[in-house]
């Protein structure tokens, strides 16, 4: 189940940045040699699939070998169906777009998405094996005899899959084997970004970062829930060979969250413009303790020498507490991931695997909000400490003047 935050709408993800595959274009012909479907675009697909110690992710891209399915595609017509698209790529996997119309509009009615989890390089000790398929209706439509342009990222969320295509020219329904010189833009598209002046780029020095909610669900309840405020820290070359530190703000009205539950991983997924941040929780049965053990982030900067970011460390051991039990810090908690990336937490309070009622269970509280009381108490101490010494050296002082004088 997602999180309440991924209600929001979803052209707050724009996730382009994620992968840089090139753009390609894809034809369907009818037994003419004329053209009925055109189609380009890049693609990247994200997944979670299942191993033996939980849940895992994976991403690659549409790569440039990918071609039409001639056998799996066709123009439609009196003894067909409607027109679709099929690109084939690699052993197993293949996307394909069918499309439906009425008097003023055509759409891509239904995307489906197969991939192999049999490949080990893409799906390292997945659990299950063999071809799997998902598919999902789209929102993706245009105009009779206009083209659909989409220069932002348009996600597909299909179950365990995403599929976000980029820079997405399609046309089906063709009418001189080309695409129209007229479009029909996309809901992201507005205002154009090709009009719309440039983002900034995060101050260097922000803000702390407001605290935000987050759950994930699964067939038995939750399984995770969080009140944490998230900053990044990160350090890049950029084209000038110059080094640069930025510290941005996961901001929760541009950020949408989902995740999976499993035995032995809970995962917390967050996605905001052109990036997303992975919190992987492990735990440790024995001891009967869950922690942070991995965190993964991918984002672009459009500055940098190289635009694609990416970091990721397995072999955490943060925010340990008891399961059943919350973790909880006042105090701003820093994470290093790897050299070039931590991770700045502000006002956590957070319980994997086991959450009752979806209320936080008794409180375990970090050692450095300990270490903050410890200081008041020294200082509180060592005053009371003073003052008693002061007083007694009074009194000392007192007893001895009024020795010094004999009675008349």
């Amino acid at each position: 189940m997602v999180a309440p935050g991924a209600r929001r709408p979803l052209l707050l993800l724009l996730l382009a940045g994620l992968a840089h595959s090139a753009s390609a274009t894809f034809v369907v012909k009818d037994s003419n040699g004329t053209a009925c479907i055109m189609a380009n675009f890049s693609a990247t697909f994200w997944t979670s699939y299942e191993t033996g110690h939980g849940s895992q992710n994976a991403s690659f891209s549409l790569p440039s070998s990918a071609t039409v399915l001639n056998s799996n595609s066709s123009c439609g017509g009196e003894n067909a169906s409607e027109p679709s698209l099929t690109i084939a790529f690699e052993r197993g996997y293949s996307l394909t777009l069918n499309f439906t119309r009425n008097a003023t509009r055509y759409r891509v009615q239904l995307m489906r998405f197969v991939y192999n989890l049999s490949d080990t390089q893409k799906f390292p000790n997945a659990s299950s094996k063999g071809i799997k398929t998902v598919d999902a209706i789209t929102d993706i439509k245009a105009d009779i005899d206009k083209k659909y342009r989409c220069v932002s990222a348009t996600q597909v969320h299909m179950r365990d899959v995403i599929i976000i295509l980029q820079d997405a020219t399609i046309q089906a329904y063709l009418s001189n084997s080309s695409f129209s010189k007229e479009e029909t833009r996309c809901k992201q598209d507005e205002p154009s970004p090709t009009t719309a002046p440039p983002s900034p780029l995060p101050p260097l020095v922000p803000t702390n970062p407001s605290v935000s909610r987050y759950n994930v669900s699964g067939e038995n309840g939750t399984c995770l829930l969080a009140m944490m405020a998230l900053q990044l820290n990160v350090t890049y070359l950029q084209k000038d060979n110059s080094t640069v530190i930025r510290v941005f703000n996961i901001n929760s009205n541009e950020t949408i969250s989902n995740g999976t539950c499993s035995a032995h991983m809970v995962t917390l997924n967050l996605w905001y413009p052109k990036s997303i941040l992975v919190l992987e929780f492990g735990m440790n049965a024995s001891s009967s303790q869950f922690f942070l053990q991995g965190i993964q982030l991918n984002t672009t900067f459009p500055d940098a020498k190289d635009p694609t970011f990416r970091a990721a460390n397995s072999s955490l051991r943060a925010l340990q507490a008891t399961i059943g039990n919350s973790y909880k810090c006042s105090s701003e908690e820093q994470i290093l991931v790897t050299k070039a990336f931590s991770l700045n937490i502000f006002s956590i309070q957070i319980q994997a695997f086991k959450v009752e009622s979806d209320r936080f269970g008794s409180v375990e509280e970090c050692v450095l909000d300990g270490n903050n009381m410890l200081i008041p108490i020294a200082v509180g101490g060592a005053l009371a400490g003073l003052v008693l010494i002061v007083l007694i050296a009074y009194l000392i002082g007192r007893k001895r003047s009024h020795a010094g004088y004999q009675t008349i």
